[in-house]
């Protein structure tokens, strides 16, 4: 019933590139793919098209390069997507952390930022084995310094969606309210 209050709202596509943010395990692709065909729009996977241009994995890239260089090449990928056309874009966890990224970012697109808790977080990466910084000898504490350190940061989204263990429709259709009602509401200033 929701789904169709919020389709009758949107008759087109949004004009700007949704970024979705936050720190890995989120859900920013699974979510991304959703709302990308829920929107009628292109699904981009920045860490994938960031592999993709290094030739290697982002595992790989950290342990030949570094992270700092990691950093460098994501802001030109991220970069590059933005020029282009209208798309949903899933960032990096540590994407937004640039203030360059940041800041083009809001200029040229519209950032939703999918909080989750610790405790969420904890369960859905325990058993994952490839994310890179927390290639630690504790990994929960180095999640929570991440957090402490990201979640500030990530405030400076233009929305932020409280992505629960609620499942992803229902992430998805809290992401698409948020877009409706901004997209409603600017429209109305238009006219």
């Amino acid at each position: 019933m929701k789904t169709e209050k919020i389709s009758n709202k949107r008759d087109h596509a949004p004009k700007k590139t949704i970024v979705l943010v936050g720190i890995m395990g989120a859900g920013k692709s699974t979510v991304g793919k959703i709302l990308a065909d829920r929107l009628g729009m292109q699904f981009i996977d920045a860490d994938q098209e960031i592999e993709r241009a290094a030739g290697c994995t982002i595992t790989d890239f950290f342990e030949k390069y570094g992270e700092i260089e990691f950093r460098k090449g994501e802001e030109r990928v991220i970069s590059r997507i933005l020029a282009g056309e209208p798309c949903v874009l899933a960032t990096g966890g540590g994407a937004f952390m640039s203030e360059a990224t940041r800041l083009l970012i809001k200029k040229i697109a519209t950032s939703v930022w999918l909080r989750v808790s610790f405790e969420v977080l904890a369960k859905r990466l325990e058993k994952r084995s490839d994310r890179p910084l927390l290639q630690t000898a504790d990994p929960l504490q180095t999640l929570k310094a991440l957090i402490k350190k990201r979640y500030p940061i990530y405030n400076d989204a233009d929305f932020i969606v409280d992505a629960k263990n609620d499942g992803v429709d229902i992430t998805v259709s809290k992401v698409v309210e948020c877009l409706d009602d901004y997209c409603y509401s600017e429209q109305s200033v238009e006219s």
